[in-house]
């Protein structure tokens, strides 16, 4: 195979063998770089850039090291002076990281490919070992086709072995099925690493032979990355000798026998917390005690000093929906307490390591709804702002899984202040309740996705995630996220729910409020069964989901009425801010095909609810029929599977592609 010693880096290197150091960022380079070198070293800037190539003597030999990267391409300035170094090398030392193999081994197969003779030294063992990750070392060599050392850099073990081996550098074995057409364009351009990038497409070095950059990239990856993963079932095994506690408590989470369980307790957990500790103790004390025994009757007596209580200014000053009354009670009485419960929780689960756990467990069930378990990250911070998860779809692979995870989060999560007032009222009317909710929610999760996935086309990723170290959550580290989240929330949401009480009073005040009351009366009472106030409800929802919630929390409802409300107002339209953002993230028409489908979907389910637990056989209590509920919802959904399979066969329920 050709090599690329016609190619030279912009920097002038002294004569002698070339061996550049490789590998991904933080697997050890600089040590093997220091012993190599010595103190012989030279430090040059790359021109036009700000990064500076380190390169010194190891007898005859030149040794150079190049930035951590994890691809060869011109994607980055790091990347591109790694290529350009790496073409021109006669030895490449590829140092990758034995607890992530599955992540450096695919930057190694590209190396290989090039057809540059390679070593590759297995570093940081002994951390492996710790993970109870075992790497058959003999094996990866044989599949690899180059030498292999297994070493502990910063101990200094296997540096002799791989100074030795570098002299038994071979070329490997390339990825099988790259495209025919590298053989003649490697005889065209005279470099097979060249040859390689140009069918990747990199603009850069098909420029150099004014040829257009190729379009196989996709497909070389993809093989590429099969190989890889291959190579890794082969060579890669988990034991638990030597494994910490942490490391056996890391697996346990993401296996779905013991990660589940886990994840419930977790989830009971957040809900005792929030819904139970919180909601049941600090927000009575603040709410009750506090805002509307102490401060609004404060309020309102200053206020009717100076203007009537009974006039405009009065009555949205500190009327009914008042804007020093019940925007303030509602914000820092209920909502506030609520949302750093949340935050509180959410940040124990990042901090500890465990939120790329619950992506990896769940990655099996979110590729039955078109997606992968990197939705979780949207997902998540979607329960602390759904404009927020929005935003951060754009990490998801495809613009398909952006479209069924922006719906998704549109009409199923609810952000943190409105998951906290859920939690509360839910706990407030029993775990039956709770639990009945649940299902629901979960049962439309799954209707909707798993529809969208079979009738939009293309396929969805696969989840390619780091899970950082299982560690203690830090006290600082947790309470400070959670100041911060909590700071910007009530800095966004203090302006939005003062225009949402003032529409309010206006409405009130105009005739317009029970005029809308009436209208929607067929739907709020005749379908939903809830009061003909509810309407106010649904209109403060629009304006912040959490506005909305809140309103329900002040009117007396029968437990069951307290359901479909919550249900309802769950799957209800985004507020403001997000369906902006919606409108900015996706074409006009598109998101306002999401925007009404979130307001049909909410009130068919809601409808739904009332109007099948009000099915009751002869002789039973009058009771909500929940058993008929549960059953009705559960047929929907094995309805939504066998329709998703007629529609689309390749979509399933079957478990993913999760690497």
């Amino acid at each position: 195979m050709s090599h690329c010693h016609s190619h030279r880096p912009a920097i002038e290197f002294p004569p002698g063998r070339r061996v550049v150091l490789v590998g991904n960022p933080n697997v050890g380079k600089s040590v093997f770089f220091n012993f190599l070198t010595g103190m012989y070293v030279d430090v040059s800037n790359y021109p036009g850039t700000t990064l500076e190539i380190a390169h010194g003597r190891s007898g005859e030999d030149v040794i150079i090291d190049t930035p951590g990267v994890y691809g060869i391409s011109s994607f980055t300035d790091e990347e591109r002076i790694a290529r350009d170094i790496i073409l021109g090398a006669d030895v490449v030392l590829n140092v990758v990281n034995a607890v992530h193999l599955d992540r450096d081994l695919f930057l190694t197969q590209q190396i290989i490919d090039t057809g540059i003779p390679v070593v590759v030294a297995l570093n940081m063992v002994d951390e492996a070992r710790r993970e109870g990750i075992a790497v058959d070392g003999a094996e990866l060599s044989r599949l690899l086709g180059v030498p292999v050392v297994e070493t502990v850099a910063v101990a200094g073990t296997g540096l002799e072995e791989v100074k030795a081996a570098l002299n038994r550098a071979t070329s490997g074995r390339p990825t099988p099925g790259l495209p025919p057409a590298l053989a003649e364009l490697e005889a065209r351009v005279g470099c097979r690493g060249e040859a390689l990038l140009i069918l990747e497409g990199d603009p850069v070095i098909a420029g150099r032979y004014d040829l257009p950059p190729g379009e196989d990239q996709e497909k070389i990856y993809a093989a590429r990355r099969d190989r890889v993963n291959q190579i890794l079932a082969a060579v890669v095994s988990e034991t638990e000798q030597g494994a910490s506690f942490a490391t056996r408590l890391s697996r346990w989470m993401i296996r779905p026998l013991t990660g589940i369980p886990i994840l419930v307790l977790a989830l009971l957990l957040m809900y005792y917390g929030v819904g139970y500790i919180v909601a049941q103790n600090v927000v009575d004390f603040l709410e009750g005690d506090i805002m509307e025994g102490i401060y609004v009757p404060a309020v309102s007596q200053l206020v009717g000093r100076f203007v009537s209580l009974d006039s405009v200014l009065g009555t949205i000053l500190a009327g009914e929906f008042g804007l020093l009354t019940m925007t303030v009670t509602y914000i820092l009485g209920l909502l506030l307490p609520l949302v750093v419960a949340f935050y509180f929780f959410l940040s124990l689960f990042e901090d500890s390591g465990y939120l790329p756990r619950i992506a990896t467990l769940v990655d099996r069930v979110l590729m039955g709804i078109g997606l992968n378990g990197r939705a979780i990250i949207p997902m998540i911070l979607g329960f602390g702002c759904v404009t927020m998860g929005v935003i951060t779809t754009r990490l998801l692979g495809s613009d398909r899984e952006r479209r069924i995870a922006i719906f998704l989060l549109g009409l199923i999560i609810p952000c943190s202040a409105q998951l906290g007032v859920i939690t509360g009222l839910l706990a407030g009317i029993g775990p039956l309740y709770a639990v009945v909710y649940l299902i629901i929610i979960v049962s439309v999760l799954v209707i909707v996705g798993t529809l969208l996935n079979a009738l939009i086309p293309g396929e969805s990723t696969a989840l390619l995630i780091d899970l950082p170290a299982l560690r203690w959550p830090r006290l600082g580290n947790v309470l400070k996220k959670t100041f911060t989240k909590s700071y910007h929330f009530i800095r966004e949401a203090t302006p939005l729910f003062a225009l949402g009480a003032l529409i309010i009073n206006l409405l009130q005040l105009t005739g317009a409020l029970e005029l809308i009351q009436n209208v929607v009366a067929p739907i709020t009472v005749g379908w939903l069964g809830l009061p003909r106030e509810t309407a106010t409800v649904f209109i403060m929802g629009v304006i912040r989901r959490d506005f909305g919630a809140a309103g329900l929390s002040a009117m007396a409802l029968t437990p069951f009425q307290t359901l479909v409300g919550l249900v309802t107002i769950t799957l209800f339209v985004p507020c403001i801010a997000s369906i902006m953002i919606l409108f900015k993230e996706r074409s006009k028409e598109e998101a306002l095909i999401m925007w009404l489908g979130t307001w049909v979907i909410a009130f068919i389910t809601g409808g739904l609810l009332n109007q099948l637990a009000r099915i009751r056989p002869f002789g039973s209590p009058m009771e909500p029929n929940f058993v008929l509920v549960v059953l009705a919802f559960g047929l929907m959904v094995l309805g939504s599977i066998f329709l998703a399979r007629r529609l689309r066969p390749e979509t399933a329920w079957e478990g993913g592609n999760a690497k």
